[in-house]
């Protein structure tokens, strides 16, 4: 990478910002791979996946690819006491997971550190996951749902969607939106009442 950034124009004109579409691409395709189940499909895409890390690592003046490979390997050996330090395993893994980033970041909300950029339907599981691992106190359904039930019901009600001309990205950010002030509010000590249950029938 070093010597491509030396020598081959592309190469050498090329910033964080112009790689995000390929960072995007990899990332899609490494997660096709793995549904796919192809494990030299699989390899291969997390090799293109790897180049993106050596390539923005090669780019930047502050930091190189050891220090990235030094940051993370610290990262988890501090999430990990009861690992590497003989602490006792948590009896909620996740929520002290959850714990020590917010602590490590400095992060006040359970949405602080959530992508804007994820799709609705993506977000809303993370607030969702994150409101749950912080112990927010909102009342949130939790009826078991199997998996292939779900998706069904989800194509269902895009289906439904396009037949009356509703938008069912703009319509779940939507409730994305309001599901964040719910968020906001219950972590300020203002619960309000419970979401109305939904109706997937």
């Amino acid at each position: 990478m070093a010597v491509l950034r030396r020598q081959c124009p592309w190469d050498a004109q090329q910033t964080h910002r112009s790689l995000v579409q390929y960072l995007l691409e990899e990332a899609l395709e490494t997660v096709e791979a793995i549904e796919s189940g192809d494990e030299v499909h699989l390899r291969e895409e997390l090799g293109d996946l790897l180049l993106q890390v050596v390539f923005h690592a090669e780019i930047s003046p502050d930091f190189a690819l050891d220090d990235v490979a030094r940051g993370i390997a610290d990262k988890l050996i501090a999430r990990h006491p009861y690992v590497f330090a003989g602490d006792e395993v948590p009896a909620d893994l996740h929520h002290t997971w959850e714990q020590r980033k917010a602590v490590e970041k400095g992060r006040t909300s359970a949405l602080q550190g959530i992508p804007e950029q994820m799709s609705a339907l993506a977000r809303a599981h993370k607030i969702i996951s994150r409101a749950r691992s912080r112990r927010v106190p909102l009342a949130l359904p939790d009826e078991p749902v199997e998996a292939d039930r779900l998706g069904q019901e989800v194509l269902a009600l895009v289906a439904r969607a396009h037949a009356h001309g509703v938008d069912p990205e703009q319509a779940v950010r939507a409730a994305v939106r309001q599901l964040e002030q719910q968020v906001r509010s219950a972590e300020h000590g203002d619960v309000g009442p419970p979401p109305a249950p939904t109706d997937l029938s």
